[in-house]
């Protein structure tokens, strides 16, 4: 506790300093990107940051991404054998949206994330990837490249010509015919700019156990059904890079001091929380109302079902259902007796889901069904929209 404590102290001042370089210990997500967001705010505009960390299993989203849309959140809240499928272990999920753009990311331990902090005049989307491009090519990564999109790839096949080893955004094996085997990533980015400072945070896919779960956890099955505002993230097939943390986090710290200059990292960790502004942030990210209630407008919809009974509209903005539509096929629509509410036509759900929040509907749901018996007391067309909206909407219990 007292190192942990001098730790604290120790990096408080070094705000003041030109260059700055930090290792977090924690694997706290919600913390980690607390303190990235402080070093933001409140270090001196000229001054240059970098900060790296790892989080233990979580799915951050971007800052105007829509949960439903990009993650399936069908998933419980404790994945069996998430790190080893044999292992019959359970593991914690953690659902983080974050404050900068950008699409999702999973984050596990053989995942290192790296952040630099500089002045928005000096910043470029390719700079600081470019940076960690060096850095992998200085670990033998020949494969290493920035795309088109600023995100950082292993190009594939056979090598086919010498390249400038100073040109960041081409391999000897870059092949751009269209019969070229695919680049994988192992890194994406995402932004922010905040008074006359910018922000660049990317992930290093390097050991990752997770690659098949990670395709699996971000394909949502309402993703066809919604038409939405905001950022929708761009699948890509990925790779682990095949390093060691601490063999990539020394490149990277190298990297960083031949652009900035040198200086020394300092570890830190959960102490950190005694910063207001930091504990204040920590828990904004864990609340509901950013992680869901910030989600752009959108609109989920079973127009396309042909097996639908009943259309299915409903608009939802900031996580609340703003309008509903939920009207029979067949002219008249049916009376519904609930298993615990009087009769309740199925005209009626218009009126009980306008203003209800997205959570309170997927819990609402979720408990219609909680057993088979329950549709006894349904009608088929009310069993129908409890059964999609379910499927589409499912119960959330606090984080994934």
């Amino acid at each position: 506790m007292i190192i942990r404590h001098q730790l604290c102290k120790a990096a408080r001042p070094r705000l003041s300093e030109p260059v700055q370089s930090y290792i977090s210990t924690s694997r706290d997500p919600y913390l980690n990107l607390s303190i990235e967001h402080h070093l933001l705010q409140k270090s001196p505009p000229e001054s240059a940051i970098l900060f790296l960390y790892v989080n233990r299993p979580s799915i951050i989203i971007g800052r105007n991404q829509n949960p439903w849309l990009e993650v399936d959140l069908s998933l419980t809240t404790y994945c069996q054998g998430l790190l080893s499928p044999k292992s019959g272990i359970f593991w914690h999920i953690d659902l983080v949206r974050r404050r900068s753009g950008g699409g999702t990311v999973f984050h596990d331990e053989g995942n290192v994330n790296w952040t630099v902090i500089c002045p928005s005049a000096e910043f470029t989307r390719d700079k600081h990837a470019e940076m960690v491009v060096r850095a992998l090519r200085g670990c033998g990564v020949e494969r290493s490249r920035v795309n088109e999109r600023h995100d950082i790839v292993l190009d594939q096949g056979e090598r086919k010509a010498n390249s400038d080893p100073e040109d960041t955004h081409a391999t000897p094996y870059t092949d751009v015919s269209a019969f070229a085997a695919r680049p994988l990533k192992v890194s994406g980015s995402a932004y922010k700019l905040s008074r006359g400072r910018a922000l660049h945070h990317g992930t290093a896919l390097l050991s990752s156990p997770n690659l098949k779960f990670i395709s699996q956890c971000l394909r949502s099955p309402a993703k066809p059904y919604i038409t939405a505002r905001g950022v929708e993230s761009v699948s890509s097939p990925v790779t682990n890079i095949n390093l060691t943390n601490e063999r990539f986090i020394t490149a990277i710290q190298s990297q960083f001091s031949a652009m900035y200059g040198s200086t020394q990292a300092i570890q830190v960790d959960e102490d950190l929380l005694s910063i207001p502004d930091i504990e204040t942030g920590y828990d904004e990210l864990q609340s509901s109302e950013w992680t869901y209630n910030q989600t752009p407008q959108f609109t989920l919809s079973n127009s396309s079902e042909s097996t639908r009974l009943v259309n299915i509209d409903l608009t939802a903005r900031h996580g609340v259902i703003t309008e509903a539509s939920i009207t029979p096929l067949a002219e008249t629509p049916a009376e519904t007796p609930l298993a615990d509410t009087p009769m309740l036509e199925l005209s009626a759900l218009n009126e009980r889901f306008t203003g209800m929040t997205l959570l309170d509907l997927s819990n609402w749901a979720g408990g219609r069904l909680s057993s088979p018996q329950d549709a006894l007391y349904m009608e088929d067309e009310v069993v129908h929209v409890v059964e999609w909206l379910q499927k589409m909407l499912p119960m959330v219990r606090g984080s994934l």
